[in-house]
């Protein structure tokens, strides 16, 4: 199983936005047959050095996860991510 995290820091960091976005990620869940498991959400420390918005994808191999990086579902919800994110971070672990 292949972990994807990945942190974003909104250009206008209210809780709506913050909210939008996790919405956006999850109206991908049931969408993209490889994968496996979704969870976003708003980042409770709303420290100045922590990130807005988290979302946590797993899938069964990083083929799949390039499978989800290019599929119908996820690319337009990557333009929208681009209109709202000043910035990201993002890590891949195996379990």
């Amino acid at each position: 199983m292949v972990k994807h995290i990945v942190m974003y820091k909104l250009k206008d960091p209210t809780l709506q936005n913050a909210e939008a976005l996790r919405d956006k990620f999850m109206s991908m869940q049931g969408k993209i047959d490889v994968l496996r498991e979704i969870w976003s959400g708003v980042d409770v420390l709303r420290s100045q050095r922590s990130f807005d918005v988290v979302l946590v994808c797993k899938f069964d191999s990083m083929d799949d996860m390039e499978v989800y990086r290019t599929h119908e579902v996820h690319m337009p919800i990557m333009e929208y991510v681009k209109s709202v994110v000043e910035k990201s971070h993002s890590v891949d672990c195996v379990e």
